[in-house]
Formats: structure tokens, sequence, C-alpha cells
């Protein structure tokens, strides 16, 4: 009996078929050739660079306002009545971009008098409002 040494014997095949692969992948890169030059724009611009840590302004200086628990009024350590605030409400809404109100209200200040503060600002177009406060008792 002679074996033969050649060809198929009937068991598994222990090479791979390479050429489906082959086929796929010349397929895949066709696709991109063609596509390609679709993906760059044909009108050419210069984009800005994007810093976020880049201020193109000065910071924007806060009004100051103090009430004292009488409900007197200083704005920027200076005595102001309600109508003179009330104007320099007007002028700040006004400013582009608006500057901060900062409220020094005292502890013991009736909440009645800083909710009529907050009314005025609001009613002169005042929207950047913050209340300034001590860390501890």
């Amino acid at each position: 009996m002679a074996m033969s040494t050649g060809g198929n014997s009937g068991g598994p095949m222990s090479e791979i078929n390479v050429t489906p692969l082959v086929d796929v992948m010349l397929v895949l890169l066709i696709i991109f050739m063609i596509t390609a030059p679709l993906m760059s724009h044909k009108v050419q611009v210069v984009l800005p660079i994007a810093n976020p840590h880049k201020e193109d302004h000065e910071p924007i200086e806060p009004i100051d306002l103090a009430v004292k628990q009488d409900g007197s009024l200083f704005l920027s350590d200076s005595p102001v009545s309600e109508t003179e605030l009330k104007s320099q409400f007007a002028i700040a809404a006004s400013k582009s971009p608006q500057p901060e109100l900062q409220i020094r209200a005292d502890k013991d200040t009736p909440y009645k008098v800083v909710r009529q503060i907050l009314g005025d600002a609001k009613d002169q177009g005042m929207v950047h409002v913050g209340f300034i406060t001590t860390g501890k008792d």
C-alpha cells in the first residue's frame, strides 16, 4: 500500500484562505479613496483659535451696596438715598456687560428692606445680583 504524500487526505485544513479577506480590504480601500476628497471643504476659512483662559476685556468692577441695620444705604462706602440708588441701578443696567450688584446687608437688617432693594434693582434692569456673607458666624 502506497501512501499518497500530496493532496487531500481527508483531514482538517490547516491553511487559512485569505482571498476573501483581501477582497474585503480592497473594497474598503476603494471606498476610502473615493470618500476622502469629499470630507475636505471647498471653501477655506481661517478659523479662530479657542482659548478659554484668555480674557478680551478687563474685569468689570462690581457695584458694592452696604445696608445697615436701620436701613441706611451706602453705595461704595458713600451714603446714598433710595432715589439716587435707583438712578445708579438704571445707569449700571444700561452698561454692557452689566456689572454685578453685591449686597452686604447687616445680619439684623429687616428682610423687607433687602426685598425692596432687590425689587428696585430688578425694576431698573439689573440681572446680576449677589450677596456678600462671612464664612463664620
